[in-house]
C-alpha cells in the first residue's frame, strides 16, 4: 500500500528528500541550545565572566537563527512536497476512474468515490507532510536529547528510560482501539454523502412530495452518527496528551528534586541541571510528536486503504494489447450464443443464449417488460460490459478486438437518463465531435428536432447549461443528447428509451429525419411504447433475459402473445384517453 502511494511523489521527490535534511539540521541546532545555556550559566554568569557571556551568547544567537532558517526551509519544502503528492494522487485517481468499465464503477458508489478523491486525499496529504517532517523531527529530537542527557548525568537520565515503556504501552493501546473506529467514521462519511447527493439531485421531487422533513431526519441521523463516532474516537486519541504531560511534569519534578541535591553536594552544576531538565523535556516532546504521528497514521491508514483500492482495482475491460482494429467497416451486428451475468456467474444470467444477426442500416426495435434486460443487451455493443459466454461482432469483427475508443465513437449510445454537463449548449454538443463546425452542429440539432428550441433562446447555441441540465426540460435534454450522439458520425446508434420525454409528433419527426439522412446507420430503439418501434424493420421482444419474439410489427401481432398484450393494453389506453 505504501509503495503504491509513494509512486505518486514523482517530480516532488527532491523537495521530499530535502525536507528531512532541513528538519535534521533544525533539530541539531535545537539540541545544541540547552548545552550552550549550561555553558552560559556555569562559565559566564556564575563566575561573572562577561567575555564568556558575550562569546556563548553569540553562539546561542547564531544557533537560534540557524534553527529558524532551517525550520522555515523545512516547512516550505514540506508544503510543496505534500501539496504536489496530493495533486498527483488526485490526478492518478481521476484518470484511473476514467479507465474503469461500467463493471468497475459498480464496485463503488458515487458518493464513496467523491469522498476518496477529496477528504481521503486531503487526509493523506496531511499524513505525508507529517511523515517527511514530524516523523523525522520526533526521533532525532528523542535521540539527540537522550544522548545529551546521558552525557550530562547518566543517573538522572535513567529516569527517562524507566518512563518510556509505560508511555509506549499507552500509545499502542490507544492506537489499537482507535483504528477500527476511524474505519467506521469513513464508511459513515460515504453514507452521509449519499444522502446529500440524493437530496440535491432530487430536490424538486422532495419538494413536490413535501418530504423535506424525512430528508432532514435522514441527514441528521447520518450526521449524528459521524459526530458520535468522532467523539468516541477522539476521546480516546486525546488521552495521549494528558498522559504525556503527566509524564513530563513527573519527570521534571523528580529531576529537579534529585538534581538540586546533587547541586548542593557539588556533583552537578546549576547549568547542567538546567540543560538536563531541557533535554528531558525535549525527549518527552519528541515522544509526544511520535504519538501524534502514529495517531495521524492510524487515521490516514483507513484513507490510504480506500484510495489504494481505487488505484489497484483491476480494469475489467482493456484494449487489445496487439493488433487492435481501428476501423469499423459497417454497422452489421451479430450475437453468437451470448450469455451475460453482472457477477460473471453462469447460474445468475441476465441474458441467456442470444442468437441474432442484424444487417447494416437496419432499424431494430426492442420491447419488453421492466427487468427483461433490454439495456443490458445493447450495452454489450460498445463494450460497456463483456459477455460472460459467446461473442458480439460488429462489422464482422469481435468487439473485444476493436480499439475501445474507435468502437465507442462508432457505436453512439443515447442513454435512458439524459446527462448534460455544465457549459454552453455548443460545448455539450462538441462532446460528440470536438472539432465539429457550426454547420455540423446545426444539422445534427435539426435531425434531433432540437434546433427550434435552441434558436428560441436569446443566446442560442451559446446558452449556458447548468449542472445536470436543470435549466432545460426533460424532452429538450433528450434531444440535445441525441444531437450529441449524431455528431460522432456513428455506424450504430442506440436509443435507450431516449425519447420517452418527447411528444409523439416530435418523436416521429426525429425517426423520419434519421431514416432519410442516415440510411446506412444501424439503429437500436429501446422503447416502452409500441408506437415508437412499430415502423422498425424488425422488433425484438424480450422476456427474462431471452429473445421470445423477432419480426415486424404485423408478424408479431399474429405470432407473439407478449407483444399482442402490450399492443392491446396501449391501444386501450389511447382509446380511453381520447374518449375522456
Amino acid at each position: 500500500m505504501i509503495k503504491t502511494l509513494l509512486k505518486r511523489v514523482r517530480e516532488y521527490r527532491t523537495v521530499s528528500l530535502l525536507t528531512p535534511f532541513f528538519v535534521f539540521l533544525e533539530t541539531l541546532m535545537m539540541s545544541v541550545l540547552p548545552y550552550l545555556m549550561s555553558m552560559l550559566i556555569d562559565k559566564g554568569l556564575q563566575p561573572h565572566d562577561m567575555i564568556q557571556v558575550w562569546k556563548v551568547g553569540i553562539y546561542i544567537v547564531l544557533a537560534t537563527l540557524l534553527m529558524g532558517v532551517f525550520g522555515i526551509l523545512g516547512g516550505t519544502t514540506a508544503s510543496r512536497a505534500s501539496s504536489g503528492f496530493a495533486g498527483n494522487l488526485r490526478h492518478d485517481l481521476f484518470y484511473k476512474i476514467q479507465e474503469y468499465s461500467a463493471a468497475n464503477i459498480d464496485h463503488f458508489s458515487t458518493s464513496s468515490l467523491v469522498v476518496r478523491l477529496t477528504t481521503d486525499v486531503q487526509r493523506l496529504q496531511q499524513a505525508y507532510q507529517m511523515s517527511i517532517r514530524l516523523a523525522v523531527r520526533a526521533p532525532f529530537s528523542l535521540i539527540f536529547a537522550i544522548y545529551m542527557a546521558f552525557y550530562v548525568n547518566t543517573r538522572l537520565a535513567m529516569l527517562f528510560v524507566y518512563m518510556v515503556p509505560c508511555i509506549i504501552f499507552f500509545m499502542v493501546l490507544i492506537i489499537k482501539i482507535a483504528f477500527p473506529l476511524f474505519k467506521k467514521v469513513f464508511a459513515q462519511y460515504d453514507s452521509l454523502n449519499t444522502v446529500v447527493e440524493e437530496n440535491v439531485d432530487g430536490i424538486r421531487v422532495i419538494k413536490s412530495y413535501t418530504n423535506a422533513e424525512n430528508e432532514i431526519e435522514k441527514f441528521c441521523y447520518e450526521s449524528e452518527e459521524i459526530r458520535r463516532l468522532y467523539t468516541k474516537v477522539y476521546k480516546i486519541a486525546v488521552n495521549i496528551m494528558p498522559l504525556m504531560m503527566l509524564c513530563i511534569f513527573t519527570l521534571d519534578v523528580l529531576i529537579m528534586w534529585l538534581g538540586s541535591q546533587d547541586v548542593v553536594y557539588g556533583s552537578l552544576t546549576t547549568g547542567q541541571l538546567v540543560s538536563l531538565v531541557s533535554y528531558v523535556s525535549m525527549a518527552m516532546m519528541g515522544l509526544m510528536m511520535l504519538s501524534s504521528f502514529f495517531v495521524m497514521m492510524t487515521v490516514s491508514s483507513a484513507s490510504a486503504s480506500r484510495v489504494v483500492a481505487i488505484l489497484n482495482e483491476e480494469v475489467i475491460l482493456k484494449n487489445p494489447e496487439n493488433n487492435a482494429v481501428h476501423e469499423v467497416k459497417d454497422g452489421s451486428v451479430s450475437f453468437e450464443n451470448v450469455s451475460f451475468s453482472y457477477s460473471s456467474q453462469l447460474d445468475k444470467l441476465c441474458l441467456e443464449d442470444i442468437h441474432l444477426n442484424i444487417a447494416s442500416g437496419e432499424r431494430i426495435g426492442i420491447i419488453g417488460g421492466t427487468g427483461s434486460s433490454k439495456t443490458t443487451l445493447v450495452s454489450l455493443l460498445p463494450r460497456l460490459y463483456d459477455t460472460t459466454r459467446g461473442c458480439v461482432k460488429i462489422g464482422g469483427v469481435d468487439v473485444k478486438d476493436y480499439d475501445l475508443q474507435t468502437l465507442r465513437k462508432k457505436v453512439a449510445f443515447v442513454p435512458q437518463e439524459s446527462v448534460l454537463f455544465s457549459g454552453t449548449i455548443q460545448e455539450n454538443l462538441r462532446w460528440g465531435k470536438e472539432d465539429a463546425s457550426d454547420e455540423e452542429i446545426k444539422e445534427a440539432c435539426k435531425m434531433a428536432s432540437a434546433s427550434s428550441f435552441i434558436e428560441s433562446f436569446p443566446q442560442a447555441y451559446d446558452t449556458y447549461i447548468e449542472q445536470g441540465g436543470k435549466n432545460v426540460s426533460g424532452g429538450q435534454k433528450q434531444r440535445l443528447c441525441i444531437a450529441r450522439a449524431l455528431l460522432t458520425n456513428p455506424k450504430i446508434i442506440i436509443f435507450d428509451d431516449s425519447t420517452s420525454a418527447v411528444d409523439t409528433a416530435t418523436e416521429r419527426d426525429i425517426r423520419t429525419a434519421l431514416a432519410s439522412k442516415l440510411p446506412s446507420v444501424t439503429q437500436f430503439i429501446i422503447a416502452q411504447r409500441v408506437s415508437s418501434v412499430k415502423d422498425c424493420d424488425r422488433i425484438i421482444v424480450m422476456n427474462e433475459g431471452k429473445i421470445v419474439g423477432l419480426g415486424t410489427h404485423e408478424e408479431l401481432l399474429q405470432t407473439n402473445s407478449i407483444y399482442q398484450e402490450v399492443y392491446e393494453s396501449q391501444t386501450r389506453e389511447v382509446i380511453h384517453a381520447s374518449n375522456a
